[in-house]
């Protein structure tokens, strides 16, 4: 596309969008060149908004308002002593849409996977580690994807934590191997979560 280089650098930048299979590369930027200037601009104003007042809360790090406390952790309603453990706030938002659940979270940021350079250090695993030590933490229970990364993960912080006196317990099986919690119904969540068993 040497004769459209705008197009050629708006294809380029949407390529280093995760999730946005090759196909719809195509589609995405004619969604957004047809898009009214006003329209473009109230979108780029939203997602520069969230860039600069979303941030990681400390204690679960999953997104927060920079300007408040995470609404999660500072709930009142919810059970410090509980927390469930997922690979990325996508799942945290699947759990909490079932209503079934009301402890806290802890958001990982992803999945230990060589093939793809992430390690241990990579995730909030160490975070966890000292909130389970250092808090009143009775129970995590490990709600990684089953997929082979998500159950060396588990594998993993059951490692670091079998020293302490906390339980740990995992999602029943109920939940398809190799699938996604961010793509289950919430029914099957919920009996998952329900269902658990010791890790």
């Amino acid at each position: 596309m040497e004769k459209l280089p705008s197009l050629d650098n708006l294809l380029k930048v949407l390529q280093q969008v995760p999730y946005l299979a090759s196909k719809s590369l195509y589609r995405a930027a004619s969604h957004f060149l047809n898009m009214d200037m006003r329209s473009i601009e109230q979108f780029c104003a939203v997602i520069l908004s969230a860039k600069q007042n979303l941030q990681k809360c400390p204690t679960c790090f999953a997104w927060k308002e920079k300007t408040s406390d995470c609404f999660l952790c500072s709930s009142k309603s919810k059970n410090q002593s509980l927390v469930c453990v997922v690979e990325t706030w996508q799942e945290l938002l699947v759990i909490e849409k079932t209503g079934g659940y009301n402890g806290v979270y802890h958001v990982l940021g992803g999945a230990i996977c060589p093939l793809d350079g992430v390690g241990p250090e990579d995730l909030s695993i160490e975070p966890l580690v000292s909130r389970v030590k250092n808090n009143n933490v009775r129970e995590v229970i490990l709600a990684t994807n089953q997929t082979p990364e998500g159950e060396a993960t588990a594998a993993f912080i059951a490692s670091k934590l079998k020293d302490s006196s906390v339980k740990i317990s995992c999602l029943a099986r109920g939940v398809p191997v190799g699938s996604s919690l961010e793509f289950m119904d919430r029914l099957t969540v919920y009996k998952a979560l329900s269902e658990r068993r010791p890790f």
